[in-house]
């Protein structure tokens, strides 16, 4: 891996360049503008909410036209930085791996063939794709048949070796391994929807026409990979209360409570236990259809011979165009994928420890001091990830030099926008607000964790990078507060007519925002109540 010019010295130049353009407007970080004292007055108002009593807050303004920090409050202090973390791994996968990176899944034959009689195994070699839709097996299992395989003597081998065994996060809890963002990593492995949450399967639970009877389920794709248990009634009337779990240990899905007669059916993703097996069930199905039956069992995370003969192949979408699935719904399963094929392309092991040190090592190119965070995992769901707001604003001003800045930077979720793979996370917030449109930035949550990292471009067209790191509450949410500061930036301006307003005035007024489960970035798309 190449090394660049360290940033933090190529800031000090911008600095020097810059310093006649700041000095004209009086700012430095001793003497700010009187607009610069009114900005920080407004946010320390917004942080002296009793909401945040006895949290810890970590909060970092700068303007990167200038290099000029316009905020810090303990902006060296470490924080659990939740979905923030996708920061790291996005970057590190863009330039490491590049924009035009794409996942393979491919179809490999050994032995002797007779017509469309196959004398040996077949072999899915998973490559990491993690948008395999079912549709996706199928146009291989077309592609098995149109090259005339109609038998197979041998073994369906689900080759998921590119990564390693480890399927969940070491610091992951316990209790969430059943839901959607919590799904395990493997190099083969399916999407049930176009959203992409590898690894999961869409459980529908549908009225009966009569109470007192069972209601219908279903599941996203079709497949007899998970077992149901049925213990839900259909009543009469009343409010739905479905609750659809996976139980540890196996694929028995549990669906419990009620639903009345004419409801819309309930829905929920669910984790499946061990992705491998789910994808190979999925294609050995995909091949029944297209007329080819595999004679032997199905053998799991084998290799595939390098004299195997490929006959089936799917590329995925870029890696460009996969962070805006991945940025604008905070895809857990996403990050964690493109960890371990960082690790893979640039060591050899796809593994979470090569690829956190390729991660690390690239964030240090950019200027992050790595000597003062941690991270543990892609996507942020670890609790141990550290990582203080002035690293993830030196990131944020680093990478607007990057080639591929334009595509990440639209990925990333933007404020009041309504269509989900615009506004993604941030969709329903700041809407009508002059943050509205204009806050790209990270969303993060866990209990008692609430992050926004971004940038927001202020009322006189500077472009500002900030991060907002809030641990510790004990309220439902914060997020309001964060929504308050972004849009404070919004309306910053450093013109003569702001600069006579010095007296502290009250913070902007944002719309609420539902408070946020466990491991889940709400307001965006599932059925959870958030």
């Amino acid at each position: 891996m190449h090394r660049r010019l360290f940033p933090r010295a190529a800031a000090l130049l911008a600095l020097a360049v810059t310093a006649a353009a700041v000095g004209a407007s009086g700012a430095t970080a001793e003497s700010p503008t009187p607009a610069t004292t009114q900005l920080r007055a407004t946010i320390d108002t917004i942080l002296a909410d009793s909401r945040l009593a006895g949290a810890q807050t970590s909060v970092v303004v700068v303007d990167t036209d200038t290099g000029q920090t316009l905020y810090d409050r303990n902006g060296d202090r470490r924080l659990v930085p939740a979905s923030n973390t996708k920061l790291l791994t996005s970057t590190a996968a863009l330039e490491l791996l590049g924009p035009g990176h794409h996942f393979s899944t491919d179809v490999h034959t050994t032995g002797k063939r007779r017509a469309g009689l196959l004398s040996g195994n077949l072999y899915l070699r998973g490559g990491g794709d993690p948008t395999m839709l079912a549709a996706d097996y199928d146009a291989l299992a077309a592609q098995v048949a149109a090259d005339g395989v109609r038998v197979v003597t041998g073994n369906l081998v689900a080759d998921d070796t590119r990564y390693d065994h480890t399927r969940l996060g070491p610091d992951w809890t316990w209790d969430d391994e059943p839901y959607y963002y919590a799904a395990q990593v493997s190099a083969l492995t399916v999407a049930p929807d176009t959203d992409y949450d590898a690894g999961t399967v869409i459980v529908h639970a549908a009225p009966a026409d009569r109470a007192g009877a069972k209601p219908v389920v279903s599941t996203t794709p079709s497949t007899g990979y998970v077992h149901i248990d049925n213990r839900a009634e259909t009543v009469s009337e009343g409010d739905t209360s479905i609750s659809i779990e996976r139980e540890h240990g196996g694929n028995t899905i549990v669906v419990t409570g009620q639903i009345a007669v004419g409801d819309e059916p309930a829905s929920d993703w669910v984790t499946v236990w061990e992705p491998t097996g789910y994808a190979a069930e999925v294609f050995r199905a995909a091949l029944r259809r297209h007329g080819v039956r595999v004679l032997g069992r199905t053998v799991l995370g084998e290799p595939t011979p390098e004299a195997a003969q490929q006959v089936a192949r799917h590329d995925s979408m870029s890696l460009g165009e996969l962070m805006t699935p991945f940025l604008k719904l905070s895809n857990n399963g996403h990050a964690e994928v493109l960890t371990k094929e960082i690790g893979r392309v640039l060591s050899g092991a796809g593994t979470w420890s090569a690829g956190l040190t390729a991660i690390s090592e690239y964030v240090a190119d950019t200027g992050m001091d790595t000597e003062t965070l941690r991270q543990r995992d892609g996507s942020g769901l670890s609790r141990r990830n550290l990582v203080p707001a002035t690293e993830f604003v030196d990131l944020l001003a680093a990478v607007r030099a990057e080639p591929w800045f334009a595509t990440w930077y639209a990925a990333l979720p933007i404020a009041g926008q309504p269509e989900r793979f615009v506004g993604g996370t941030l969709r329903s917030r700041m809407a009508g607000t002059p943050a509205a449109g204009n806050v790209h930035a990270k969303t993060g949550s866990l209990t008692g964790v609430s992050a926004l990292s971004g940038y927001v471009t202020s009322a006189d067209g500077h472009l500002l990078a900030f991060s907002i790191l809030l641990n510790n509450y004990l309220t439902a949410s914060v997020k309001p507060l964060e929504d308050q500061i972004a849009v404070a930036l919004a309306g910053h301006r450093e013109d003569a007519a702001s600069a006579a307003r010095v007296a502290q005035v009250a913070p902007p007024a944002v719309p609420e925002t539902p408070r946020t489960p466990e491991g889940v970035e709400c307001s965006w798309v599932k059925p959870i109540t958030c």
